[in-house]
């Protein structure tokens, strides 16, 4: 990591708050170790036990990318019985949807895909980049999450394994992009740079996201790569090997518009290259050397034809002219302080569940 983080705090050794973070919070969370074997075993037996006799005792969303998939591999060596969930928001490539069908073709998986309209999510798209924020995933990630949701609750299960891990996500720099799940901020980007009405589009509002699902319906997300030893490297052997799965280059990149926008909108309009959170994510896990970091850093994300070929889609799928883009990657950035946002709905939820749990221990 470095200063294309503007907040980034480094001390007298020379440490920043990113290592810091990972050593006194993230460690507290994270169980690679005999700890985490435990942990995990009575997290499958309970998931087994209170969901018994359904045809599913658990959902996975795949994406094709390496993390959700090596989940399904775990889930069924655990003996775990889970429904895959692919929710295409519009901009899978082909190796993502090789990936998908190797998966549960070999691990005989029940697949649902639940498809987002197209012509929302194209305007909602738009919209975020003409509002000139950070984080342009959000229009797929809130839309793939509340999907994932909503399919689990009509099949009525509970227990929802998500992929997301401390091995290669511990750096996440506040400043690089905001909550996906922050409803009150995409509504108030659609309805200043959107033009139609988000009429079949999935979301989650607060009071759904952080209240009625995990209190009402008692739905779980369990990030079970977190009490494991889980190694990306070792895992795309792991599914090359099993399920003859392909790789398709870095973090996320199983979708065509999450490779064009971090590896180009990013670093052309803010400057900062988001490998680094990933690759230093994996160096503080142990399954990276900072030699091989600084190395795979410095070589480029794209050839020069790949990026031309890679834009004009984009931009034809988007139905932008390369003026209407010219203009958006020229005008001054945004943050998403700069729009609405539910966070300090967030941050008093989480002091009352702290406070909730003082007394709890107190009693």
């Amino acid at each position: 990591m470095d200063t294309s983080d503007p907040d980034i705090q480094f001390d007298a050794n020379g440490q920043c708050n990113h290592c810091r973070h990972f050593d006194t919070v993230v460690s507290q969370h994270w169980f690679p170790n005999e700890e985490g074997r435990r942990r995990l075993e009575r997290i499958v037996e309970g998931v087994r036990r209170h969901e018994a006799g359904k045809a599913y005792d658990s959902i996975i969303g795949l994406s094709g990318g390496v993390d959700s998939s090596y989940l399904a591999l775990a889930a069924t060596r655990w003996g775990l019985r889970p429904l895959a969930v692919h929710v295409d928001a519009g901009w899978n490539r082909d190796v993502g949807m090789s990936n998908i069908e190797r998966i549960v073709k070999a691990l005989d998986l029940d697949l649902v895909t639940l498809v987002v309209d197209w012509e929302e999510m194209r305007d909602l798209q738009v919209a975020y980049f003409r509002a000139g924020v950070e984080n342009q995933d959000t229009p797929q990630d809130h839309a793939i999450f509340a999907g994932l949701l909503r399919v689990a609750l009509r099949h009525d299960v509970r227990n929802v394994l998500s992929g997301a891990n401390y091995a290669t996500e511990s750096v996440l720099p506040t400043a690089w992009g905001h909550d996906a799940m922050d409803l009150r901020q995409l509504r108030a980007i659609h309805r200043r740079f959107g033009s139609r009405k988000l009429r079949s589009y999935p979301t989650l509002n607060f009071f759904q996201y952080r209240i009625l699902l995990p209190y009402v319906t008692k739905l779980r997300v369990i990030d079970m790569l977190n009490y494991m030893h889980y190694d990306r490297i070792a895992a795309i052997e792991s599914l090359r090997r099993e399920v003859g799965f392909r790789e398709y280059g870095d973090k996320h990149y199983e979708s065509q518009f999450t490779k064009f926008f971090q590896g180009y909108y990013l670093p052309k309009k803010f400057g900062f290259d988001k490998r680094r959170a990933h690759l230093a994510s994996m160096v503080l896990s142990g399954h990276l050397s900072r030699a091989s970091a600084l190395e795979a850093i410095a070589r480029s994300t794209y050839g020069e034809e790949e990026l031309q070929a890679d834009r004009a889609f984009v931009l034809k799928k988007l139905e932008l002219t390369k003026s209407e883009f010219d203009e958006i990657l020229s005008a001054p950035p945004k943050s998403f302080r700069d729009y609405p946002t539910a966070t300090e709905l967030h941050r008093r939820m989480s002091r009352l569940k702290q406070a909730l749990a003082r007394v709890r221990g107190g009693t």
